[in-house]
């Protein structure tokens, strides 16, 4: 059996050891031969990686573990590259959750004016990831779980010629978590929107439908670890017509979303340098080799398994199910083609073929055109630093609107990032 090459970007990440725990757990079907785990944070890279060559001697594959701060070496003839970056790191993210609450808006990760400032760091980082592996490794897949996901991947797909596949974890969890409260272990769950705005509209066993049962019993899954949810009411579920992933908090509870947001102690990003700041210190343990438990408060949880089931469904040619972000290609009638939407695809040697749905739910149908005008514009707007595309972005989403909040906040915003932003300060130069 060949053995493949994968290139893991931003490996100082403390997600990294449920990677190597995915890749060991694949070893009989994943036959990986060399691991190159890339960072440009040197002191993170050692800790980790040093954790992460540990789990694979543990494991007993025969695999060689490269640490690299060279990108160019780590993509070299890499059958796949996963890429899990942050641009600014936590820092930049509590900057984003915490200037926003000053002019009375949202700050989150991926959601509102803060995913959006997400966005334009990450896109350009992303872009030159890319354009890198047109040049070292054209056939590879680019799996990207780096956030905000859906506009990442649709950057990618619709202005580089790289085959790239967005992933989350969130419909991994929701749907095991649906199947699990309806005591339907084999159901068919239909799920689809943009990435972090998603519905289930299907839960089929055995030839029936057992949606409107979960509607009526006002049935959410388990909201994301990383996400201070309150959960849905029956009445909210009935209105939607379709169950809600638990990110759909911040734009039905906006206000209230707000509210805790503003009262908190801390930002889920200071948590988060909490959080990885011990883990970082517990991996530095030269005897452990396994996955430790606290990692799973980081909020990231069965990343790993999405990934590496999709690079092994990829390379294996499975035709198996799974949820990814991609190219729309007349699976949602409503949707251009150039879409970019998270979706139930068929995986194989040929990458997503996302399963057509008919969708009749006009509030999803409203929601996922306003949010993929949102996502264009900003785009648009990572891609030349426009500001105007900026604005317009800011405009359509609907956890900014207001231009006497939106305005003030981007121009904070930009300027608190500004290392990171060289699209915006051209005129500097």
């Amino acid at each position: 059996m060949k053995k493949i090459k994968i290139a893991l970007i931003g490996a100082g990440s403390t997600y990294t050891p449920e990677l190597m725990e995915g890749i060991i757990n694949k070893k009989d079907s994943l036959p990986v031969g060399e691991l190159y785990l890339m960072d440009i944070d040197e002191r993170k890279l050692n800790i980790v990686g040093s954790l992460a060559k540990r789990q694979i001697e543990a494991a007993g594959l025969d695999c060689n573990v490269v640490l690299t701060t060279d990108l160019d070496e780590s993509l070299k003839d890499a059958n796949f590259v996963l890429a899990q970056i942050r641009v600014g790191k936590l820092p930049a993210r509590v900057l984003d959750e915490k200037i926003p609450l000053k002019y009375g808006l949202i700050g989150q990760e991926t959601n509102g004016i803060g995913g959006f400032f997400k966005g334009m760091r990450t896109i350009p980082e992303m872009m030159k990831i890319a354009k890198k592996m047109e040049e070292l490794c054209p056939d590879a897949w680019l799996i990207n779980f780096s956030n905000p996901a859906g506009m990442l991947t649709e950057a990618l797909l619709n202005h580089t010629n790289i085959k790239a596949i967005g992933v989350c974890n969130v419909p991994i969890n929701m749907i095991d978590s649906l199947k699990r409260r309806l005591k339907l272990e084999n159901a068919e769950v239909e799920y689809l929107g943009l990435n972090h705005l998603t519905w289930v509209t299907s839960i089929k066993q055995d030839g029936v439908d057992y949606l409107e049962k979960a509607i009526n019993e006002g049935i959410n899954s388990e909201a994301m670890k990383n996400i201070p949810a309150s959960g849905f009411t029956a009445e909210l579920i009935k209105t939607v017509g379709a169950i809600p992933s638990s990110y759909l908090e911040y734009y039905y509870f906006k206000d209230t979303k707000l509210k805790n947001a503003l009262e908190a102690e801390k930002s889920r990003g200071e948590v988060c340098i909490d959080i990885e700041n011990e883990l970082l210190e517990i991996y530095s343990n030269s005897e452990l080799h396994t996955k430790p438990e606290l990692l799973s408060r980081r909020g990231g949880a069965r990343y790993s398994e999405v990934a590496i089931n999709l690079v092994d469904s990829i390379y294996n040619d499975k035709q198996d199910i799974q949820v990814v972000n991609t190219l729309n290609n007349g699976a949602l009638d409503f949707m251009a083609d150039d879409d970019v939407i998270e979706i139930n695809c068929l995986i194989g040697k040929d990458g997503p073929k996302p399963i057509k749905a008919e969708v009749k739910n006009q509030h999803i149908i409203e929601y996922m055109k306003m949010i993929k005008a949102y996502e264009k514009h900003a785009v648009n707007a990572a891609l030349t630093g426009d500001e105007d595309e900026a604005m317009r972005a800011l405009l359509i989403n609907p956890l900014v609107f207001d231009y006497h909040k939106a305005y003030p906040c981007f121009q904070e915003l930009k300027e608190a990032h500004k290392e990171y932003l060289p699209q915006f300060f051209k005129e500097e130069k």
